[in-house]
């Protein structure tokens, strides 16, 4: 029998063990590796000496590159925390707490940023200085420390007391027992117990990215005037649901409640691409509320975020720990604003109000109301919250060092009390969740349970109901056509110096739905229609290039093809429900002759087809950014044989030729079409003394960074490239 045993776990995980030195590695954390590990059956309820515990991993092996394909590979929140808890490895009293700690292994680099990390997904903002520069008054600061001081039992603990970190660079180590790992190259490792080896690659090849670990049925969803549609009711350890959250759908505009692991996924069953997406509602810093916020910034503009400035500042330095996103870099992917709290904002008509939870971290619960006949519609989401019992048991005097006051505990009650027409509460128990019972005699008209992994009891059937992924309600009804309204808005983007009469003309076509997985224009076929996407989801895929393209709203499909009376050179096929509106080729190409646009659309077509095709300007950039992109760039020529630096202002994209990146740490890219340089001001002065040689004569466009800046996907590609060429090699 093997010494070592290496399991497959999902693409970029792997589950490495060493049974006789009681070593089991998790190999690559991303957002819910916990719950790939329990489909796998890798942890499993047992019973230790009358304990009911979990099995699990004991390590975690790290990827080098924090971010790859444009997913972050290292989220080892949640994995730690099983480990702490489920496992009880810091438990008093647990047959689990031996005194051993998680081992966190990695490059000095990502094992720190780990490390701070868990201790912002711990604590959050950690004294009254940091609480007061997020903006909140002295008194609270005050109130607010002594609360966190009571959920950590009265001294906030750093990381190095709960996980043991392992640094790997270039010589080997040993981790426990005479299991060894050293690095081969990046992101390769070399695991070993005596004689037996075994490697483990955590890169991700092109096109490849992280899966979800359950399946979520595809919905067309019912788009009223406010609507509330249930995105998830399971907690961080439910592997058959996604946590809680919520959407909310007003005036035709899109709002998220929290971003979970996978909430790109969960969009598009939904049939809602990330270019739909106004804003999101955050309340707070833990990776199950958080985890997919980076997914938010795949789309061509900066999305609405919206949160007191607590909950901001917490996350911002959870996020600035693990991937270096600055409170600067983070206003420049989302567009901010804060929300005051305990009053109603006004968000565009919607009024949203957010009230302090208490919980170890920064925490807001949300109300959110509409006033229609009869009065207000009201929606309440309460995620995080704490049970009543628990609140009891930390009231204590306002000049005790920890503890919660009883005004605070009667103001908490109070406002989880309030009368709505659908509330979701976070029943999750134990110290940090809430308890159903807490709402037996609550007003609101229906009270939806959420936030736990485990079957409801009889008890709490008989206080609230489950809400399964992409159950709706529909607090006021629409009568009018959004969708059209967002079909004439994306033309006149398109074709900004067109009389609107004859885009009205335009607007007279129909709009069609396409069922998941149906194709709409396909690879050498000629295309009779063009397609002007208006919801859900549309992959390209190129032959022989390996993965696909999303495209979401705002995306036209079948022009080029239409116009030139040629086959088409990609296949677009749904990913999800796809609403679009069919133009038809002759009413279209009319329309383009008609406004003399015909030769200005052909003559810039190579270009336009060529940027959409590189990785970089392929996922969730529209039409429109794209035609603005192009009527900004410049071609440009280089001699072989000749070196130049990186251009700090501007980024060039290779159209044609050869060149070879080299950095001053060593590291080396071979460049060809499709590759890009530059826009090194956007990387912190990093590429100090890199230099790249022209092999063969080259082409390539010139890109402003101010085309590029306000592009939130273009931007995080570009951090992708920046660290791994300065700092991950």
């Amino acid at each position: 029998m093997a010494a070592i045993r290496k399991i497959p776990v999902s693409t970029g995980i792997f589950w490495v063990e060493v049974p006789n030195a009681d070593v089991r590695i998790l190999c690559g954390c991303p957002a819910d590796s916990v719950k790939h590990l329990l489909r796998k059956g890798l942890i499993v309820p047992i019973e230790v000496s009358g304990v009911a515990c979990e099995t699990g991993p004991n390590a975690i092996l790290l990827s080098d590159l924090v971010i790859q394909n444009g997913r972050v590979s290292n989220q080892s929140e949640f994995p730690v925390l099983q480990m702490l808890y489920n496992q009880g490895m810091i438990v008093p009293g647990h047959p689990g707490n031996t005194g051993l700690r998680p081992l966190l292994i990695g490059s000095r680099l990502q094992v720190d940023a780990q490390m701070a990390y868990i201790f912002r997904g711990n604590y959050g903002l950690i004294s009254r200085e940091e609480l007061r520069d997020a903006g909140v008054p002295p008194a609270q600061a005050d109130e607010l420390m002594r609360m966190k001081l009571a959920f950590a039992f009265g001294r906030i603990r750093p990381s190095e007391e709960l996980v043991q970190p392992v640094y790997v660079e270039r010589e080997r180590v040993e981790l426990r027992n005479g299991v060894f790992v050293r690095r081969l190259r990046t992101n390769i490792f070399e695991i070993s117990y005596g004689e037996e080896r075994v490697d483990v690659n955590l890169t991700l090849a092109p096109g490849e990215y992280y899966e979800c670990a359950y399946t979520l049925d595809k919905h067309l969803l019912q788009r009223d005037y406010f609507t509330v549609v249930h995105t998830g009711d399971g907690d961080g350890w439910d592997m058959n649901r996604p946590t809680m959250g919520s959407i909310i759908l007003f005036q035709g505009r899109v709002f998220l409640i929290d971003a979970g692991p996978n909430i790109g996924y969960a969009l598009t069953a939904l049939g809602i691409g990330v270019n739909e997406i106004d804003g999101i509602f955050h309340s707070h810093c833990h990776d199950d509320h958080l985890a997919g916020l980076t997914s938010l910034i795949r789309g061509d503009r900066r999305i609405a975020y919206y949160a007191v400035p607590m909950v901001r500042a917490s996350v911002i330095k959870k996020l600035s720990s693990m991937a270096r996103i600055s409170e600067h870099e983070f206003s420049q992917l989302f567009d901010v604003h804060d929300l005051t709290l305990d009053e109603w904002n006004d968000v565009e008509g919607l009024e949203v109000r957010p009230i302090l939870s208490p919980h170890p971290v920064e925490t807001t619960i949300f109300y959110f109301r509409a006033m229609w006949e009869g009065g207000y519609r009201i929606y309440g989401h309460l995620a995080d919250i704490a049970s009543f019992d628990v609140m009891r048991k930390m009231i204590a005097p306002d000049d005790a060092p920890a503890g919660i006051s009883q005004s605070l505990f009667e103001k908490t009650a109070d406002a989880y009390r309030q009368k709505t027409d659908v509330k979701k509460i976070d029943i999750g128990g134990g110290l940090i969740h809430g308890a159903a019972v807490d709402f037996r005699d609550d007003p609101s008209g229906k009270l939806i349970l959420a936030h736990t992994a485990r079957r409801l009891t009889e008890e709490e059937r008989t206080i609230g109901s489950g809400a399964p992924f992409g159950t709706v309600e529909v607090l006021i009804e629409g009568v009018s056509d959004d969708l059209r309204r967002r079909a004439f808005g994306y033309l006149r983007d398109y074709f900004p110096d067109v009389p609107l009469h004859r885009i009205r003309h335009l607007m007279n076509s129909r709009i069609l739905v396409f069922n998941p997985e149906v194709i709409l224009i396909k690879e050498g076929q000629r295309a009779s229609d063009i397609y002007l996407i208006l919801s859900g989801t549309v992959e390209m895929l190129r032959p022989g290039v390996p993965g696909s393209n999303l495209l979401s709203a705002g995306s036209i499909i079948g022009e080029t093809p239409a116009l030139l009376d040629t086959v088409a050179s990609e296949t677009y096929r749904a990913v999800s429900f796809v609403q679009a509106m069919r133009l038809p080729r002759d009413l279209y190409l009319d329309f383009v002759k008609r406004n003399d646009l015909y030769h200005d659309i052909v003559d810039s077509r190579d270009e336009w087809e060529f940027l959409r095709g590189s990785w970089l300007f392929a996922d969730g950039v529209s039409c429109m950014t794209l035609n603005r992109l192009v009527h900004e760039t410049e071609p440009i020529s280089f001699e072989a044989d000749r070196i130049i630096p990186p251009p700090e202002n501007e980024l060039l994209v290779m159209r044609s030729g050869e060149a070879l990146l080299i950095t001053p740490s060593g590291y080396k890219e071979q460049l060809m079409a499709g590759s890009h340089f530059g826009a090194t001001a956007l990387a912190d002065n990093a590429y100090r003394g890199t230099g790249v040689r022209i092999v063969d004569p080259a082409e390539a466009y010139r890109v402003p960074l101010d085309c590029i800046v306000h592009v939130p996907v273009v931007r995080w590609k570009l951090m992708e490239t920046h660290r791994r060429r300065c700092e991950d090699s």
